[in-house]
């Protein structure tokens, strides 16, 4: 039967392989594009339109900003004390075309002695956690960011 992909966030990103985006919306008349997607009223505080439409966000961008998360977070974030903690690099990445920062994970094995400020990166589906067995089993997957020319 295989595991069930489930995201971990619905409505967030869409496709698989090289057709993997993130989700945003687009504001119809001023054209602010928000991440994460907003469905009820555009957030531009000199707007008063309310018409917004889904669209891909850019595949890739420049690293912002990145740091490690070695710890797990404190309490009120929600982390399973029953899981081990798995250090991550956080990367934040101002996708240029859209004029905006979006944050995530890097890939599995990234840490920040391979990044760089300026440095391309790609958005590409990762997974969060497993639960359950092969044959039953959810993968709970998300978005992550991968330096460009880095094939997992």
């Amino acid at each position: 039967m295989g595991r069930t992909r489930t995201p971990v966030v619905a409505g967030w990103f869409t496709g698989e392989g090289d057709d993997f985006r993130l989700l945003g919306t687009r504001c119809a008349a001023c054209a602010s594009v928000f991440f994460p997607r907003e469905d009820g009223f555009c957030r531009n505080p000199g707007c008063a339109g309310g018409e917004l439409l889904e669209v891909p966000l850019s595949r890739r961008g420049r690293i912002w900003s990145y740091t490690d998360a070695r710890y797990r977070p404190p309490e009120p974030y929600v982390s399973d004390p029953e899981l081990p903690w798995q250090p991550c690099t956080l990367i934040a990445v101002e996708l240029a075309a859209e004029r905006m920062v979006v944050l995530g994970q890097g890939v599995e094995g990234l840490t920040v002695a391979d990044l760089e400020v300026g440095m391309e990166v790609e958005v590409v589906q990762g997974a969060l956690g497993e639960e359950g067995d092969e044959e039953s089993g959810t993968v709970r997957t998300t978005w992550k960011w991968r330096p460009t020319g880095v094939r997992a």
